[in-house]
């Protein structure tokens, strides 16, 4: 959306990102291997956060499915990567969520291993949709995932979840850290998206910014 200049120019971002998210979204392909991946075809954008970070009810949202991926009770239950197709223009993959209970020792685990090579290795992967809770301060294991996805040369967005139940202020100087963050990061992209899947603030956005990328 930095792109949007005019009210028009917005309009019609929004509008292309409508149409795509109105297209029929199935789950294809889960992988828990780096050998073990589907075969490389159009742009894939990949979501990534701490564990319970909404991570699956904003990719719901998105999509306007109640149970595309699947909500956890249990933080950090899912350790493998879920691919979906979204009308044949673009791949969404769900990545494990990182840094539940031992923070840095969960994200150098997992992140090391098939994350960092999936991250590293896919030349079809546009984007990392890196989403961090508008409630609480950036922690370690957020700032060692940006570190990881600079070191893998992988651009990434900041997008803001939970943003419904943040106070106006608090919510204010959250963003302004996070757009710090991401400029510090070579591979981090300026604009932040503040995000509430309850509300559907910075849905339309957000798909907007997706839209852009898909083929």
């Amino acid at each position: 959306m930095a792109e949007a200049r005019t009210p028009e120019d917005r309009a019609a971002l929004i509008e292309a990102g409508r149409v795509l998210f109105a297209q029929p979204c199935t789950f294809f392909y889960a992988s828990q291997k780096i050998d073990q991946l589907p075969p490389v075809g159009g742009p894939e954008i990949a979501f990534c956060g701490r564990s319970n970070v909404g991570k699956s009810s904003l990719v719901n949202a998105l999509t306007g499915q109640k149970a595309l991926a699947r909500v956890s009770n249990t933080p950090g239950r899912t350790k493998q990567l879920n691919f979906f197709n979204l009308g044949d223009r673009l791949t969404l993959v769900d990545m494990p969520g990182y840094g539940y209970a031992q923070a840095s020792k969960s994200v150098k685990e997992d992140w090391q291993g098939l994350m960092f090579d999936f991250l590293r290795g896919r030349p079809t992967l546009r984007r990392v949709i890196l989403l961090m809770d508008a409630r609480i301060e950036t922690k370690a294991s957020d700032r060692m995932a940006m570190k990881l996805l600079n070191d893998a040369a992988v651009a990434f967005q900041i997008v803001l979840t939970k943003a419904d139940d943040a106070k106006p202020w608090w919510l204010e100087q959250r963003t302004r850290e996070a757009e710090t963050l991401a400029r510090s990061h070579t591979a981090g992209h300026p604009l932040v998206i503040v995000t509430s899947a309850e509300t559907g603030l910075g849905i339309p956005e957000l798909r907007a910014e997706l839209a852009a990328l898909a083929g």
